[in-house]
């Protein structure tokens, strides 16, 4: 096996050599490679008596296979993966063992029986199912005696090649039409007999949705214009469907939500109101949650109209794409073609189709945009950690599939937890997976209160064995507060670790928000938002200096315009602060512009020789973080300085956010 993978790798570095010289010795990503699963073989029985069967193992994840023919089998068949191996066996019940490995020689063992008979199959049971999720495929299970595999032919004009399973187990078949076929199902063993079962079934088409839609995000009302949707506060319409409207309407619901199903649609219309409409000229987005059946082809589109000034626009959803939830996004600056004279005095909303759609379900129609960037808060490293869009990132333990509990309350969206009984601190936990990387100091930083003064764990760790981790016990109260820890990953990390909460040990309600995980002890600069103007921040090294901000919106932040290309420093923001030589930091700042230009950052001396270290980054006109990681090498001192050197191009610079931590 090591030989194999070995080769394995060996063609790996050659493709990485060929992509990409810089990543040649880093083969890391095997290392994160998951050891094989659904680990199978399909067994092709020769029907002349011989006992001859072909073996095909299968699985996902894996390169190669050892195959065991049967419990006595000492010196396995190695094959790679789409090969087959033949053995001929003797009449009874054998154990056939397949081992699949991964690139890395990670192994998963499966046993599965082969059944080999030179009697005629008898007492065949033949499943047939419409699958309860995928629209048009049938699902065929076939037990026997004395049969090892069956074939399954579709009834199909054209298809007259059959699909083979191995007896007790379940294949697919997806057809084209719904409809009703003539199924024929063949059962054969080791013996030349072989016996057929028929049958008359009905393809169903699966015509409505079995879910609700995707769930929209948590949005601050001022953000969010709703037409339809439960998550936020719909508008009032004076008339839907309106009198003119060419479409069957119904409002019906969807495992508890609320769906408009329209039927024959060629256009259904929406009467908001006729003096002065709805104002959705601010907005960035028009959102619609759209269903229709896998065979639908028309086009659907979404038209605004001002009846006050005048105008209207129309604007597609796209390739209708069938069977499932469809998500759109339409830019609001699409609707500024035609005739529309402005987008603040909207009355009239109509979604139309090109044709006649026979079905179409509609949920979440809705304007908005996005909030102010200075508003938003900074989690890190993590995703979602204001829980302002719900349970999104957030689990229960390690389970990919559970949902961390969460509340909205007065507009904010928070983790809760009533704890009943005391336990073990896991049994009752929240978790979001992030990479660690081993030998990082981290800070974990989160608001919690509770109804009682209680103890809770918080930290970092593996999100599987040796479940590895570093916490600390956090004592919170009935009063909000914000908490700190410094966390070290010593002996572990890994690409799927975790943050931890570890709540069960003692009784109380746990709320939980605003959790930020970063890099390094915390941030060591001053008036790092800018929120107290240009204090603490300098151009150059002048004390007497003040570097120039600017208010919008109420954020303040740092803005100059570089109206001339010179030399990077010839425009400078610097704060002074202690640099520990040999230290490694971390600086995250949020930066824009009016174009796409390049800037420098880093940190370095205040005075001579100016020894620095630092990056270029290339910021847009995109409100974004950046975050550079730089290593004081040959440099440090007390009054060394956080440096952004603009000068050598053109356009606005704008900067907010700055943190830098050590590592």
């Amino acid at each position: 096996m090591k030989k194999i993978n070995n080769i394995y790798r060996f063609f790996i570095v050659l493709i990485l050599f060929t992509a990409c010289t810089d990543n040649l010795n880093d083969l890391s990503f095997a290392d994160n490679i998951s050891a094989p699963t659904n680990v199978t073989a399909n067994y092709n029985i020769k029907q002349d008596n011989t006992g001859e069967v072909t073996i095909t193992p299968n699985a996902e994840g894996a390169t190669n296979y050892d195959v065991y023919f049967d419990a006595d089998t000492t010196t396995p068949v190695n094959l790679e993966q789409g090969e087959s191996a033949s053995n001929v066996y003797t009449e009874g019940t054998h154990d056939v063992k397949i081992v699949a490995y991964n690139l890395n020689g990670d192994k998963t063992e499966a046993i599965q029986q082969l059944v080999v008979s030179f009697k005629a199959p008898q007492n065949i049971v033949v499943v047939l199912e419409n699958d309860a999720a995928i629209s048009k495929q049938v699902n065929i299970t076939v037990n026997a005696d004395f049969a090892s595999m069956f074939d399954f032919y579709s009834g199909e004009v054209n298809a007259t090649e059959p699909v083979s399973g191995n007896i007790g187990e379940t294949i697919s078949y997806l057809y084209k039409e719904a409809g009703d076929y003539s199924i024929k199902i063949v059962a054969k063993g080791a013996a030349i007999a072989t016996l057929e079962y028929t049958e008359e079934f009905t393809v169903t088409e699966i015509l409505a949705p079995l879910e609700a839609a995707p769930n929209p995000k948590n949005r601050k009302a001022e953000d969010v214009v709703s037409i339809f949707s439960d998550a936020y506060t719909d508008v009032t319409l004076n008339e839907l469907p309106t009198t003119w409207s060419s479409s069957g309407f119904e409002a019906i619901t969807i495992d508890n939500n609320n769906v408009w199903k329209l039927t024959n649609l060629d256009f259904v219309g929406m009467v908001t109101n006729y003096d002065s409409g709805i104002d959705v000229s601010s907005m960035e987005k028009l959102h619609i949650d759209y269903w229709v059946p896998n065979d639908a082809t028309n086009e659907l589109l979404v038209k605004i109209v001002n009846t006050v000034d005048g105008g209207e626009d129309e604007e597609s959803l796209g390739t209708t794409v069938g069977g499932s939830w469809q998500s759109i996004d339409l830019d609001i600056t699409g609707f500024d073609g035609g005739d529309l004279a402005n987008k603040n005095k909207i009355t009239q909303i109509l979604i139309d189709s090109d044709g006649i759609s026979n079905v179409v379900y509609i949920d979440n129609f809705y304007f908005y945009k996005e909030p102010d960037a200075s508003t938003t808060f900074n989690d890190g490293l993590l995703t979602n950690g204001d829980f302002e869009n719900g349970s999104e990132a957030w689990l229960v333990g390690v389970d990919d599939n559970s949902s961390a509990p969460v509340v909205t309350d007065n507009g904010n969206t928070y983790y809760s937890v009533n704890v009943t009984a005391a336990g073990n601190p896991y049994d009752v936990n929240l978790s979001q997976k992030v990479e660690i990387i081993q030998g990082n100091t981290y800070t974990l930083t989160f608001d919690a209160w509770s109804d009682v003064n209680r103890p809770i764990i918080a930290g970092i760790g593996l999100s599987a064995s040796p479940w590895s981790n570093t916490t600390e016990t956090v004592n919170i109260t009935p009063t909000r507060s914000t908490y700190s820890i410094t966390l070290m990953a010593t002996e572990f990390g890994a690409i799927d670790a975790r943050v931890i909460f570890d709540i069960g040990a003692a009784v109380g309600l746990v709320n939980i928000d605003n959790v930020s995980l970063i890099v390094g002890k915390g941030n060591v600069l001053n008036n790092s938002d800018f929120e107290n103007g240009s204090e603490s921040w300098l151009i150059g090294v002048d004390d007497s200096s003040s570097a120039p901000v600017v208010t919008d919106n109420g954020n303040t932040y740092y803005s100059v315009n570089v109206t001339a290309a010179g030399n990077p420093y010839d425009v400078n923001l610097s704060q002074k602060v202690e640099i520990v030589q040999g230290n490694t930091y971390t600086l995250t700042f949020d930066a824009w512009s009016d174009v796409n230009r390049p800037i420098i950052a880093g940190i370095g001396l205040s005075a001579a020789p100016w020894s620095n270290t630092s990056e270029t980054v290339n910021i847009t006109t995109e409100v974004t973080t950046y975050s550079v990681t730089l290593t004081a090498t040959d440099f440090g001192a007390t009054d060394a300085r956080v440096i952004f050197d603009l000068g050598a191009a053109v356009g606005q610079v704008n900067i907010d956010n700055v943190s830098l931590s050590s590592n």
